[in-house]
């Protein structure tokens, strides 16, 4: 059983992501989940990237750091597209980290220290033509990331659909969002 505190993406704390942790927590994991948007939710993705925006990526970040400061250390650190700037921040610079799951994105490690933690294994998955994931820069990232990592695994999926695993959106792909989870899952259990 691992301890896991997932950071949603910028449409907030969608009925896809809530799903999500319940799917985690049908396997026998601790599921945390804050909300970085004080309660809104946003139908669109360029609404809420335009909320994160006005309310400061930093900030963003500040309220994920916030959201682990009265739980245990030894947390796997999980993050959805803008939902990965916290967890893996987080991941990267607090002691004890378990591991980490970055979805649909992923930014340069050293945005947040000079390198990857060692002993702190990681996942990150996207689709391989998502113009925001290997539009934007995130899938170099993920690959140099994955380089220097000696436990981290990069999944490329086929497809162009951003925010695939969040089954209340219109951008949910089944089978690749299922593959992603299945994966997680045998991530989760292998940290003994």
């Amino acid at each position: 059983m691992a301890e896991v505190l997932l950071f949603p993406h910028a449409q907030g704390l969608t009925a896809g992501v809530r799903a999500w942790a319940e799917e985690l927590r049908g396997a026998g994991h601790v599921v945390h989940v804050p909300d970085l948007y004080e309660g809104r939710v946003f139908a669109d993705l360029e609404e809420g990237v335009e909320h994160a925006r006005k309310t400061g990526f930093g900030t963003l970040v500040e309220r994920g750091a916030a959201a682990a400061a009265d739980l245990p250390a030894d947390l796997v650190y999980a993050g959805t597209s803008l939902g990965v700037l916290p967890a893996q921040k987080l991941a990267q610079t607090r002691p004890g980290a378990r591991g980490a799951v970055l979805l649909e994105a992923c930014v340069p490690v050293g945005e947040f220290g000079e390198r990857w933690p060692a002993e702190v294994p990681v996942q990150i998955h996207g689709m391989a033509d998502d113009p925001s994931f290997a539009g934007e820069g995130d899938l170099d990232a993920a690959r140099a990331l994955v380089a220097q990592a000696p436990r981290g695994e990069l999944f490329l999926y086929p497809g162009d659909s951003h925010l695939f695993t969040d089954r209340s959106l219109p951008s949910y792909r089944e089978e690749p969002a299922a593959r992603v989870l299945g994966r997680v899952l045998d991530f989760l259990g292998g940290l003994g």
